[in-house]
């Protein structure tokens, strides 16, 4: 395990020099670095659509269709914000498909579909969910991806009110500064030139040796995890600051057998754990405290000795879920193991994960499950909305240390919502995510049981 001097941590990633990390592509990956004074240049492309859409005032509710990288900055703008009129859509629950569905007023909405790729499977159903209910009409839509994708083919042919071009330079989760997290800032009302200057102070800072807020951080994740310090209590969880730090911890270092374990809300007390504090005295600080954990991750990433811009092992699930879904009938999701005997396995060093795919308006029917994991085996316990964190910790629960205890939860997921031009609806792909993510971890020999959330 080699030890390099903080001022040339800093250095080496300025340079973009691979070898900081494993010498692989992590130089084609750097683009963040300098994204928010890229994106000064963008600032008024962004309001300039803002408000030749607000302009007639017909529309006045935004939707984001979007998973991981893509759609949780957006969440944590919202709800720093508290921007009631600005939904992000990140789940596959029929239930939640359909109450959003009834509660929009489709000549007032514009739904923004926002993928890296162009072929993320959820957004992709979501969005032909909508362009359905809304008639077809592209004025109610706009894309944000990387230039040449699918999406952005078929957003040109559909005739979509914007489409908004990513760098392709920036993995999703290292996106919350670039187009795909300031789009739907600027619709939700937020001075871009306020926000990226409080960043470019930031930026500045990063560049240094002394006071480097990023450097500092980074050193402190990856020197507690040397300590066997893995677990990061992200504290305070302001406005779910935690739901974008978790990705951006968890897929970046979680591989290799190695990675930083996120719990946000979690006490730091516990010779397995480490507290790592949120920096959000106000709101227009969000850009900032963005930049700094994306700045310390890379700095912790040059510590745990991996790449901490690749995601190995999130096609995983992916591909199981694909398998039952190719396969035809209903994915099995009956319960499976004890959660007695599942708990009764925590050793030093272990974390419960609960994986919920649930209705994410039940989300609090979990706290007890939460509560008993903790008390039982003393350990760590994480939590998560399927699918939304087979894009966020995903990659660590596969690719990270085995010393997860799984408790997958599914719930009765009601009736089909169809998915025009798919063999399948909504009710079907959730079940068969749940269906893909345990066999995929059962591949990976990890502990984990399936229980219904009508029983607990």
């Amino acid at each position: 395990m080699t030890t390099v001097a903080p001022a040339e941590v800093v250095e080496r990633i300025w340079a973009r020099d691979a070898t900081l990390w494993t010498g692989a592509d992590e130089a084609k990956w750097l683009g963040w670095l300098d994204e928010p004074m890229r994106m000064r240049s963008r600032v008024g492309q962004l309001r300039q659509f803002a408000e030749d859409l607000a302009a007639p005032g017909v529309v006045d509710t935004f939707v984001l269709l979007g998973m991981g990288g893509s759609s949780l900055a957006t969440e944590v703008l919202r709800r720093t914000l508290e921007a009631q009129r600005f939904h992000v859509l990140d789940t596959t629950h029929p239930a939640a498909v359909r109450r959003l569905t009834q509660t929009l007023d489709f000549a007032a909405t514009l739904f923004i579909a926002a993928s890296k790729s162009g072929t993320t499977l959820e957004t992709r159903c979501h969005l032909e969910h909508f362009w359905e209910k809304t008639g077809k009409r592209g004025e109610f839509f706009a894309a944000i991806t990387d230039p040449g994708s699918d999406l952005e083919a078929l957003a040109k042919e559909r005739g979509f009110l914007g489409v908004f071009e990513g760098e392709p330079t920036i993995g999703g989760r290292y996106s919350a500064l670039s187009v795909f997290g300031m789009l739907p800032a600027t619709l939700m009302g937020v001075d871009l030139e306020r926000l990226l200057e409080r960043v470019e102070e930031m930026v500045e800072a990063c560049r240094g040796e002394e006071g480097n807020p990023g450097l500092e951080l980074g050193l402190e994740l990856g020197n507690a995890w040397r300590e066997g310090r893995d677990k990061v209590t992200v504290n305070p969880n302001v406005a779910g600051f935690g739901l974008w730090a978790e990705q951006l911890l968890a897929e970046s270092t979680g591989k290799e057998g190695k990675g930083l374990i996120p719990a946000p809300g979690e006490a730091p007390e516990g010779l397995d754990r480490q507290a790592a504090e949120v920096r959000l005295p106000a709101p227009y600080e969000l850009g900032q405290e963005f930049y700094r954990w994306e700045f310390a991750t890379a700095v912790a990433g040059s510590i745990l000795e991996i790449n901490p811009f690749d995601q190995p092992n999130v096609q995983a699930a992916k591909d199981k879920t694909n398998e039952v879904l190719v396969a035809g009938g209903e994915p099995d999701v009956e319960p499976r193991g004890s959660l007695d005997e599942l708990f009764a396995q925590a050793g030093d060093g272990d974390y419960v994960c609960i994986q919920a795919f649930v209705d994410p308006s039940r989300e609090a029917e979990l706290d007890p499950l939460i509560e008993r994991a903790r008390r039982e085996t003393g350990c760590v316990v994480t939590h998560g909305l399927g699918p939304r964190y087979l894009h966020s910790t995903g990659q660590l629960h596969k690719g990270g240390p085995n010393t997860g205890l799984f408790v997958q939860v599914v719930d009765d997921p009601g009736d089909e919502v169809p998915i025009p031009a798919k063999k399948f609806g909504f009710r079907r792909l959730i079940r068969a995510q749940a269906a893909g993510d345990l066999a995929s971890l059962e591949e990976r020999r990890r502990r984990i049981v399936r229980v219904r959330l009508e029983d607990l």
